[in-house]
């Protein structure tokens, strides 16, 4: 069984006395661009307005900060340290699509990517995410597209191409990259990139939403309580090379949900690499712990070499 409700724990049940303010704020120098020039397509009532929650539960002996209700999707843009790569990612936080972990899986994902000369571009896309339907015991009804987020995530890939040139980055080095929920948005913009879920608004939906390469770290949704495939992810040969990060005693996604994955991108001959420890549980995003897991950014980092996203070492 999955134990869905660990996940939504993790940012919202386990904050106890928080600390809340309106709408989350990036670090000083830099600036929320918002997606979309109005109303977002599809927009669906939220519980109440945008705020951020920090819980009390310790990661890498650091809390977690939330931030829920999100009505209105931005990106910001976080440029690279030193050498510019050209190359650049999308990062997706996770939080069960009823919240976003926007500094475990978020803010320190793109600490680490500028240091290593990547533009990182992080995205708050919108929760709770309609048709995610929550019984009282947290699993989920279906298994259908988080349309909502989806949109704004094909939105972000087709602002990014459209600004490359503004922002220094190669429109062939843009990947994604997310984690628990997060990850399942990766598997949907590696799948449905080319999906028609909204009407264009403007010249920037002419450029292709699908990402170059893709990094799904502990991902969910990708298989039923059966271990059934979720049809809804429709791997095929133009899904972007692959590189899987999952702990065998993850008891809210579980390992099947990355092993499922990875078969369905073997089958249709896309390039994968999977990484799969004994030990690690669920989020621990990139802080350092004891476990052996927590090093998979340098994995990650040969990974970009070999398929050419980053410079070989040296260079």
């Amino acid at each position: 069984m999955k134990l869905w409700i660990i996940a939504l724990c993790l940012l919202a049940a386990c904050a106890g006395a928080q600390a809340k303010t309106v709408v989350w704020q990036p670090a000083a120098g830099h600036a929320q661009i918002p997606l979309w020039p109005g109303t977002p397509p599809d927009a669906q009532p939220v519980p109440g307005p945008e705020y951020t929650a920090t819980g009390k539960k310790l990661i890498g002996g650091k809390t977690i900060t939330g931030v829920y209700n999100v009505s209105q999707p931005t990106m910001t843009v976080y440029a690279p340290i030193g050498k510019n790569t050209g190359t650049a990612v999308v990062v997706f936080p996770g939080g069960g699509f009823q919240g976003l972990a926007m500094d475990l899986e978020g803010t320190e994902v793109c600490d680490w990517l500028t240091s290593r000369g990547i533009t990182c571009v992080l995205l708050k896309y919108r929760v709770p995410s309609i048709p995610y339907v929550w019984q009282c015991d947290c699993r989920p009804h279906n298994y259908q597209l988080s349309v909502p987020s989806l949109q704004d995530a094909q939105r972000t890939m087709r602002l990014v191409r459209h600004h490359a040139a503004e922002w220094h980055i190669d429109p062939h080095k843009v990947g994604v990259l997310g984690f628990s929920a997060g990850g399942f948005l990766v598997a949907e913009i590696s799948t449905n990139f080319a999906r028609p879920l909204y009407a264009p608004v403007d010249a920037a939906d002419r450029e292709s939403a699908r990402p170059d390469f893709a990094m799904p770290i502990y991902p969910g949704h990708l298989a039923t309580d059966d271990d059934t495939f979720n049809a809804n992810v429709p791997v095929s040969r133009d899904t972007p090379p692959t590189f899987l990060v999952q702990a065998e005693d993850d008891y809210v996604d579980g390992v099947n949900q990355s092993l499922a994955y990875y078969i369905a991108l073997k089958n249709a001959k896309v390039p994968a690499e999977m990484h799969l420890y004994a030990h690690g549980g669920h989020a621990f995003g990139l802080r350092p712990t004891s476990n052996p897991i927590t090093h998979w950014p340098a994995l990650a980092e040969t990974w970009l070499r070999t398929i050419g996203m980053l410079p070989a070492a040296g260079r």
